[in-house]
Protein backbone atom coordinates (compact mmCIF):
# COMPACT_ATOMS: atom_id res chain seq x y z
CA UNK A 1 0.00 0.00 0.00
CA UNK A 2 2.59 2.37 0.55
CA UNK A 3 4.88 1.37 -2.40
CA UNK A 4 4.30 4.45 -4.50
CA UNK A 5 3.84 6.96 -1.20
CA UNK A 6 5.98 10.28 -1.54
CA UNK A 7 8.74 10.22 1.13
CA UNK A 8 10.58 13.25 2.11
CA UNK A 9 13.89 12.81 -0.32
CA UNK A 10 11.19 13.06 -3.10
CA UNK A 11 9.86 16.04 -1.41
CA UNK A 12 13.71 17.78 -1.14
CA UNK A 13 14.54 16.79 -4.13
CA UNK A 14 11.36 18.65 -6.27
CA UNK A 15 12.28 21.25 -3.76
CA UNK A 16 15.86 21.35 -4.61
CA UNK A 17 16.57 21.19 -0.97
CA UNK A 18 18.70 18.63 1.24
CA UNK A 19 16.25 16.43 3.42
CA UNK A 20 17.38 17.69 6.70
CA UNK A 21 16.10 21.06 5.44
CA UNK A 22 12.71 20.01 4.06
CA UNK A 23 12.01 18.09 7.06
CA UNK A 24 12.58 20.94 9.23
CA UNK A 25 10.51 23.16 7.36
CA UNK A 26 7.74 21.08 7.72
CA UNK A 27 7.83 20.21 11.10
CA UNK A 28 7.54 24.15 11.92
CA UNK A 29 11.05 23.96 12.90
CA UNK A 30 12.54 27.65 13.86
CA UNK A 31 16.07 29.14 13.14
CA UNK A 32 16.42 27.17 9.89
CA UNK A 33 17.91 30.55 8.22
CA UNK A 34 15.86 29.17 4.82
CA UNK A 35 14.23 31.94 2.83
CA UNK A 36 10.21 32.59 2.62
CA UNK A 37 10.74 31.54 -1.09
CA UNK A 38 12.32 28.09 -0.18
CA UNK A 39 9.50 26.89 2.37
CA UNK A 40 7.13 27.67 -0.46
CA UNK A 41 8.86 25.51 -2.46
CA UNK A 42 8.99 22.64 0.29
CA UNK A 43 5.09 23.30 1.32
CA UNK A 44 4.45 23.12 -3.03
CA UNK A 45 6.25 20.01 -3.29
CA UNK A 46 4.37 18.08 -0.71
CA UNK A 47 0.97 19.49 -2.27
CA UNK A 48 1.99 18.26 -5.27
CA UNK A 49 3.27 15.04 -4.89
CA UNK A 50 0.64 14.02 -1.93
CA UNK A 51 3.35 13.95 1.05
CA UNK A 52 1.86 13.11 4.04
CA UNK A 53 4.32 12.06 7.18
CA UNK A 54 5.38 9.07 8.26
CA UNK A 55 3.35 8.10 11.39
CA UNK A 56 5.48 5.26 12.51
CA UNK A 57 9.13 6.80 12.22
CA UNK A 58 7.60 10.14 13.86
CA UNK A 59 6.21 7.80 16.58
CA UNK A 60 9.66 6.12 16.81
CA UNK A 61 11.28 9.80 17.77
CA UNK A 62 8.74 11.62 19.67
CA UNK A 63 7.07 8.48 21.47
CA UNK A 64 3.37 9.73 20.41
CA UNK A 65 1.10 7.95 17.73
CA UNK A 66 -2.14 10.91 17.63
CA UNK A 67 -4.07 7.83 18.42
CA UNK A 68 -6.85 7.84 21.22
CA UNK A 69 -8.24 4.32 22.35
CA UNK A 70 -12.07 4.42 22.79
CA UNK A 71 -13.12 1.72 24.99
CA UNK A 72 -16.92 1.05 25.95
CA UNK A 73 -18.94 -1.38 27.59
CA UNK A 74 -22.04 -1.13 25.57
CA UNK A 75 -22.01 2.60 24.77
CA UNK A 76 -20.70 2.32 21.31
CA UNK A 77 -23.86 0.90 19.26
CA UNK A 78 -26.53 2.42 21.67
CA UNK A 79 -28.18 5.42 20.14
CA UNK A 80 -29.09 7.10 23.44
CA UNK A 81 -25.34 7.83 23.56
CA UNK A 82 -24.03 8.15 20.23
CA UNK A 83 -23.24 11.74 20.67
CA UNK A 84 -20.11 10.75 23.64
CA UNK A 85 -18.31 9.47 20.05
CA UNK A 86 -19.18 11.86 17.73
CA UNK A 87 -17.75 14.91 20.85
CA UNK A 88 -15.06 12.45 21.38
CA UNK A 89 -14.14 12.44 17.39
CA UNK A 90 -14.87 16.01 16.99
CA UNK A 91 -12.14 16.96 19.44
CA UNK A 92 -9.87 14.50 18.86
CA UNK A 93 -9.89 15.46 15.02
CA UNK A 94 -9.58 19.39 15.87
CA UNK A 95 -6.21 18.04 17.99
CA UNK A 96 -4.99 16.03 15.12
CA UNK A 97 -6.01 12.86 16.51
CA UNK A 98 -7.38 9.44 15.38
CA UNK A 99 -10.46 8.08 17.96
CA UNK A 100 -9.78 3.72 18.10
CA UNK A 101 -13.19 2.79 19.41
CA UNK A 102 -14.14 -0.89 20.66
CA UNK A 103 -16.98 -1.72 22.42
CA UNK A 104 -17.13 -5.55 24.87
CA UNK A 105 -20.32 -5.69 25.34
CA UNK A 106 -19.98 -6.47 29.11
CA UNK A 107 -17.83 -9.91 28.01
CA UNK A 108 -14.58 -9.52 30.72
CA UNK A 109 -12.66 -12.31 28.64
CA UNK A 110 -13.13 -9.76 25.28
CA UNK A 111 -12.31 -6.66 26.94
CA UNK A 112 -9.01 -8.02 27.86
CA UNK A 113 -8.40 -8.97 24.46
CA UNK A 114 -9.57 -5.40 23.36
CA UNK A 115 -7.48 -3.49 25.77
CA UNK A 116 -4.43 -5.68 24.67
CA UNK A 117 -5.00 -4.67 21.18
CA UNK A 118 -5.38 -1.23 21.44
CA UNK A 119 -1.97 -0.74 24.07
CA UNK A 120 -0.12 -2.81 21.39
CA UNK A 121 -0.98 0.35 18.60
CA UNK A 122 1.47 2.36 21.32
CA UNK A 123 -2.26 4.64 22.00
CA UNK A 124 -1.29 7.98 23.45
CA UNK A 125 -4.22 7.12 26.33
CA UNK A 126 -6.98 5.61 27.17
CA UNK A 127 -10.98 7.01 27.33
CA UNK A 128 -12.72 4.11 29.27
CA UNK A 129 -16.62 5.00 28.46
CA UNK A 130 -19.52 3.57 30.50
CA UNK A 131 -23.38 3.45 29.20
CA UNK A 132 -25.05 3.86 32.67
CA UNK A 133 -22.95 6.81 34.83
CA UNK A 134 -21.79 4.51 37.99
CA UNK A 135 -18.14 3.74 39.35
CA UNK A 136 -16.54 1.32 38.26
CA UNK A 137 -13.54 -1.46 38.49
CA UNK A 138 -10.73 0.02 35.66
CA UNK A 139 -8.83 -2.93 34.37
CA UNK A 140 -5.42 -3.02 35.75
CA UNK A 141 -4.07 -3.07 32.32
CA UNK A 142 -4.76 0.16 31.35
CA UNK A 143 -3.89 2.30 34.77
CA UNK A 144 -0.14 2.38 33.65
CA UNK A 145 -0.72 4.88 31.08
CA UNK A 146 -3.02 8.39 30.72
CA UNK A 147 -6.40 7.18 31.24
CA UNK A 148 -10.00 9.08 31.50
CA UNK A 149 -13.26 7.91 32.69
CA UNK A 150 -16.41 8.83 30.83
CA UNK A 151 -19.61 8.50 32.11
CA UNK A 152 -18.07 6.58 35.47
CA UNK A 153 -15.57 7.31 38.16
CA UNK A 154 -13.83 5.04 39.82
CA UNK A 155 -12.25 4.41 43.72
CA UNK A 156 -8.57 4.99 41.91
CA UNK A 157 -9.10 9.17 41.49
CA UNK A 158 -8.83 8.63 37.50
CA UNK A 159 -9.83 12.21 35.39
CA UNK A 160 -13.70 11.68 34.89
CA UNK A 161 -16.00 13.55 33.19
CA UNK A 162 -19.76 12.95 34.27
CA UNK A 163 -22.96 14.81 33.84
CA UNK A 164 -24.26 17.47 36.74
CA UNK A 165 -27.09 15.23 37.81
CA UNK A 166 -27.49 16.83 40.73
CA UNK A 167 -27.18 20.64 39.14
CA UNK A 168 -30.24 18.96 36.70
CA UNK A 169 -32.13 17.98 39.97
CA UNK A 170 -32.18 21.39 40.90
CA UNK A 171 -33.20 22.94 37.55
CA UNK A 172 -35.84 20.26 37.36
CA UNK A 173 -37.24 21.25 40.76
CA UNK A 174 -36.84 25.17 40.16
CA UNK A 175 -38.61 24.84 36.95
CA UNK A 176 -41.98 24.15 38.90
CA UNK A 177 -40.96 26.27 41.61
CA UNK A 178 -41.16 29.38 39.45
CA UNK A 179 -44.46 28.44 38.21
CA UNK A 180 -46.44 28.39 41.46
CA UNK A 181 -46.34 24.79 42.13
CA UNK A 182 -45.45 24.05 45.88
CA UNK A 183 -47.76 21.64 48.30
CA UNK A 184 -48.83 19.12 45.40
CA UNK A 185 -45.70 17.84 43.80
CA UNK A 186 -44.84 14.42 43.71
CA UNK A 187 -41.74 12.08 42.56
CA UNK A 188 -42.12 9.14 40.41
CA UNK A 189 -38.72 7.01 40.24
CA UNK A 190 -37.54 6.33 43.94
CA UNK A 191 -35.46 3.16 43.71
CA UNK A 192 -33.06 2.14 46.71
CA UNK A 193 -30.39 -0.10 44.74
CA UNK A 194 -30.09 2.62 42.11
CA UNK A 195 -29.91 5.38 45.28
CA UNK A 196 -27.38 3.33 47.49
CA UNK A 197 -25.29 1.94 44.98
CA UNK A 198 -23.11 3.58 42.85
CA UNK A 199 -21.97 1.00 40.82
CA UNK A 200 -25.25 0.85 39.72
CA UNK A 201 -26.08 4.43 39.71
CA UNK A 202 -24.88 8.05 40.42
CA UNK A 203 -27.13 9.58 38.67
CA UNK A 204 -30.42 8.42 41.08
CA UNK A 205 -29.03 10.17 44.49
CA UNK A 206 -27.53 13.18 42.77
CA UNK A 207 -30.99 13.93 41.10
CA UNK A 208 -32.56 13.32 44.07
CA UNK A 209 -30.49 15.45 46.17
CA UNK A 210 -30.64 18.43 43.88
CA UNK A 211 -34.41 18.19 43.76
CA UNK A 212 -34.58 18.35 47.78
CA UNK A 213 -32.06 20.63 48.16
CA UNK A 214 -34.14 22.73 46.24
CA UNK A 215 -37.00 22.26 47.56
CA UNK A 216 -35.98 22.43 51.15
CA UNK A 217 -34.60 25.88 50.40
CA UNK A 218 -38.36 27.05 49.45
CA UNK A 219 -39.73 25.11 52.45
CA UNK A 220 -41.32 23.08 50.33
CA UNK A 221 -42.42 19.24 50.76
CA UNK A 222 -42.72 16.77 47.84
CA UNK A 223 -47.01 15.68 48.00
CA UNK A 224 -45.54 11.74 47.33
CA UNK A 225 -43.07 9.57 46.58
CA UNK A 226 -43.16 6.58 44.12
CA UNK A 227 -40.53 3.88 44.29
CA UNK A 228 -40.07 2.13 40.91
CA UNK A 229 -38.09 -1.27 40.24
CA UNK A 230 -36.98 0.22 37.03
CA UNK A 231 -36.66 3.32 35.28
CA UNK A 232 -39.16 2.23 32.58
CA UNK A 233 -42.69 3.00 30.70
CA UNK A 234 -44.67 0.42 32.84
CA UNK A 235 -43.14 1.81 36.29
CA UNK A 236 -43.75 5.47 35.27
CA UNK A 237 -47.61 4.27 34.13
CA UNK A 238 -48.34 2.16 37.11
CA UNK A 239 -47.00 5.11 39.54
CA UNK A 240 -49.15 7.53 38.19
CA UNK A 241 -51.97 5.61 37.79
CA UNK A 242 -51.33 5.09 42.15
CA UNK A 243 -51.05 8.54 42.60
CA UNK A 244 -54.60 9.33 40.85
CA UNK A 245 -56.14 7.13 43.62
CA UNK A 246 -55.43 9.18 46.39
CA UNK A 247 -57.28 12.00 48.00
CA UNK A 248 -55.15 14.69 47.04
CA UNK A 249 -53.63 15.14 43.28
CA UNK A 250 -50.48 16.13 42.34
CA UNK A 251 -50.22 19.61 40.16
CA UNK A 252 -46.75 18.80 39.10
CA UNK A 253 -45.04 15.41 38.67
CA UNK A 254 -41.51 14.74 38.49
CA UNK A 255 -40.32 11.41 36.52
CA UNK A 256 -36.31 10.50 37.18
CA UNK A 257 -36.34 9.79 33.86
CA UNK A 258 -38.26 10.23 30.15
CA UNK A 259 -39.23 6.49 30.44
CA UNK A 260 -41.11 7.07 33.59
CA UNK A 261 -42.45 10.33 32.07
CA UNK A 262 -43.94 7.85 28.84
CA UNK A 263 -45.32 5.94 31.00
CA UNK A 264 -47.12 8.76 33.52
CA UNK A 265 -48.22 10.17 30.37
CA UNK A 266 -49.97 7.17 29.46
CA UNK A 267 -52.10 6.65 33.00
CA UNK A 268 -53.26 10.55 33.29
CA UNK A 269 -54.61 10.40 28.95
CA UNK A 270 -56.29 7.25 30.40
CA UNK A 271 -57.91 8.68 33.09
CA UNK A 272 -58.99 11.66 31.33
CA UNK A 273 -56.38 14.22 32.12
CA UNK A 274 -54.28 16.77 29.91
CA UNK A 275 -51.07 17.57 30.35
CA UNK A 276 -50.14 20.29 31.43
CA UNK A 277 -53.33 21.85 32.11
CA UNK A 278 -54.18 19.95 34.78
CA UNK A 279 -50.89 18.48 35.61
CA UNK A 280 -47.55 19.44 34.71
CA UNK A 281 -44.96 16.73 33.80
CA UNK A 282 -40.66 17.63 33.57
CA UNK A 283 -38.53 14.60 33.68
CA UNK A 284 -34.65 13.82 32.93
CA UNK A 285 -32.49 12.65 29.79
CA UNK A 286 -33.83 14.16 26.75
CA UNK A 287 -34.49 11.24 25.17
CA UNK A 288 -35.29 11.41 21.43
CA UNK A 289 -38.96 10.78 21.61
CA UNK A 290 -39.31 13.36 24.46
CA UNK A 291 -39.58 16.15 21.72
CA UNK A 292 -42.03 14.00 19.96
CA UNK A 293 -44.41 13.40 23.20
CA UNK A 294 -48.20 15.06 22.58
CA UNK A 295 -47.54 17.77 24.37
CA UNK A 296 -43.54 17.73 24.03
CA UNK A 297 -41.77 17.24 27.49
CA UNK A 298 -39.62 19.45 29.44
CA UNK A 299 -36.62 17.57 30.82
CA UNK A 300 -33.11 17.91 30.74
CA UNK A 301 -30.25 16.90 28.81
CA UNK A 302 -27.88 14.37 28.93
CA UNK A 303 -24.90 16.26 27.71
CA UNK A 304 -23.37 13.43 25.57
CA UNK A 305 -20.91 15.63 22.87
CA UNK A 306 -19.93 18.07 25.20
CA UNK A 307 -19.14 15.41 27.88
CA UNK A 308 -16.57 13.09 24.88
CA UNK A 309 -15.58 16.53 23.61
CA UNK A 310 -14.21 17.25 27.76
CA UNK A 311 -13.15 13.55 27.96
CA UNK A 312 -10.37 14.19 25.44
CA UNK A 313 -9.60 17.32 26.19
CA UNK A 314 -8.62 16.19 29.81
CA UNK A 315 -6.59 13.33 28.35
CA UNK A 316 -4.45 14.86 26.39
CA UNK A 317 -4.38 18.32 28.35
CA UNK A 318 -4.31 16.49 31.88
CA UNK A 319 -7.26 17.12 34.47
CA UNK A 320 -7.63 16.51 38.39
CA UNK A 321 -8.89 13.85 39.96
CA UNK A 322 -11.97 15.67 40.71
CA UNK A 323 -15.12 14.76 38.19
CA UNK A 324 -15.73 16.87 35.69
CA UNK A 325 -19.49 17.85 35.91
CA UNK A 326 -20.88 18.74 32.57
CA UNK A 327 -24.12 20.74 32.88
CA UNK A 328 -27.67 19.28 31.81
CA UNK A 329 -29.56 22.12 29.94
CA UNK A 330 -33.05 22.12 31.16
CA UNK A 331 -35.37 21.68 27.83
CA UNK A 332 -38.47 23.97 28.26
CA UNK A 333 -41.16 22.53 26.69
CA UNK A 334 -45.32 22.10 26.69
CA UNK A 335 -45.83 19.97 29.24
CA UNK A 336 -45.51 22.29 31.96
CA UNK A 337 -47.97 25.60 33.29
CA UNK A 338 -48.73 26.76 36.24
CA UNK A 339 -51.02 24.93 38.68
CA UNK A 340 -54.86 24.70 37.52
CA UNK A 341 -56.93 26.90 39.70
Amino acid sequence: MGRNRATLADVARRAGLSKTAASMVLNGREGTRLSAEAHQRVFAAAEELGYRPNLAARSLRTRKTATIAFVSDIVATTRFAGDLIRGALDAARERDHVLLITETQGDATFEQYAIEAVLDRQVDGVIYAAMATRRLTVPAAILGGPVVLLNATSPDGLPSVVPDDEGAGRSVAAALLELGHRDAIALIGRNRLKEDDPEVSLAARARLRGIRQTLDEANVSLLAECFCAEWLPEHGYAAMRGLLSKPKRPSAIICMNDRLAFGAYQALGEAGLTVPEDISVISFDDDPIAAWLRPSLATTALPHEQMGRRAVELLLDGGAAEPALVPMPLRRRRSLAPPAA
